[in-house]
């Protein structure tokens, strides 16, 4: 009696091919502050102003940070207890969505806002399958308050809820550096920018690219991840519709 050949299962192989390319974005929340405590309106909006042209070819959705507002981490090390200071983190996640729901709504777009802490007045809960259809349906959907749990990056909420709904690739926006380079520009001069790596040589060669729980979803999962900058004309539209700007990893 002959055997079936087992075939190594993979994240690519289960995923199941929608006419469209679909998209995870992760935005960090030190962007939607401008550098500052809260949010600040004229970034929104010209984050919403980039995204907003793509809807209609790509399926797009996003998370956010929170970093604007509350680090969990962070406050943690000021004396307060890490899962509460965590809990605050997602609350500040959740003010940056509403208010990219707002900006994006302006331009047109129809939004909707999940989050993984129920909050039925102001977004709906998380469920993958509704996410889907939404995306399905020509609408951004945002993802907020993190996992619902103390001890998660937002950065490993990315990975997981790309994951979750199938995406093609995992979208990271930097803030102040422009992919992945071979050290740290900012103190290293000679660092060069890579424009394509494997989860492990980055591994090997020690780069900074997400949080190590992160990497290793994507990495387990044949997830390809593009790291590329915020800063430039029309970036964050390139990305989502595949150009091949910054740093692939996979």
């Amino acid at each position: 009696m002959t055997s079936t050949p087992v075939h190594e299962s993979s994240y690519a192989s289960r995923r199941v091919r929608t006419h469209r390319r679909r998209v995870l974005l992760k935005l960090s929340g030190e962007v939607f502050g401008g550098g500052n405590i809260g949010v600040d309106p004229d970034v929104v909006a010209a984050v919403a102003r980039e995204v907003a042209p793509t809807v209609n070819e790509v399926e797009v959705s996003i998370v956010v940070g929170g970093g604007n507002f509350f680090r969990g981490a962070e406050l943690s090390q000021r004396g307060m207890d890490r899962t509460r200071a965590d809990y605050m983190g997602m609350l500040g996640t959740v003010m940056n969505c509403l208010a990219l729901q707002d900006f994006l709504e302006q331009t047109g777009v129809d939004t909707r806002v999940q989050t993984a802490i129920p909050m039925s007045q102001v977004a709906e809960s998380y469920i993958p399958r509704r996410a889907m259809r939404h995306m399905e349906k020509n609408r951004v959907v945002i993802f907020g308050a993190g996992a619902g749990l103390p001890y998660f990056s937002t950065d490993t909420v990315a990975a997981q809820r790309a994951l979750e709904i199938h995406a093609d690739e995992v979208l990271i926006a930097k803030n102040g550096v422009d992919g992945v380079y071979t050290a740290d520009p900012h103190i290293d001069p000679a660092a060069e920018k890579i424009a394509e790596i494997t989860y492990q040589e980055a591994l090997q060669k020690g780069l900074k690219v997400v949080d190590a729980t992160a990497f290793s979803l994507c990495m387990d999962n044949k997830l390809p991840m593009h790291v590329f900058g915020m800063q430039g004309e029309g970036n964050l539209r390139k990305a989502i519709v595949g150009d091949k700007i910054g740093t692939v990893v996979k």
